[in-house]
């Protein structure tokens, strides 16, 4: 299982939430830098070679992204959080509804 890290605190608005988990994540170069773009590069973690993370896991592994300063972000950024952990579960849903295991996991305390 990997472990992604995010401070939220760096996120104040959407141009930062895309930054963050572009690097975060290791989006590729053509990352769109919306919510669309964002499904499709984390519904592919457990495929190396579709190059849309760097961050990869083998098949049935999960990833978790660990979330810190949440509540400072939800309280300053109600869209942005509200569109992580919608589009998270997405993630999983659009897998699991092609027969697939999920792959992303939530790492939170409020």
């Amino acid at each position: 299982m990997a472990v992604v890290r995010l401070d939220c605190s760096r996120i104040t608005d959407w141009d930062s939430f895309h930054s963050a988990f572009a690097e975060a994540f290791g989006f590729p170069k053509f990352y769109g830098r919306n919510m669309n773009a964002w499904i499709d590069c984390l519904s592919y973690l457990d495929d190396p070679g579709s190059e849309m993370t760097r961050i990869t896991m083998p098949p049935c592994g999960v990833v978790t992204l660990h979330l810190e300063g949440i509540v400072e972000f939800a309280a300053r950024c109600p869209e942005q959080y509200a569109a992580l952990v919608e589009c998270s579960a997405f993630v999983n849903w659009r897998r699991t509804s092609n027969g697939n295991p999920a792959i992303l996991a939530l790492s939170f305390y409020k």
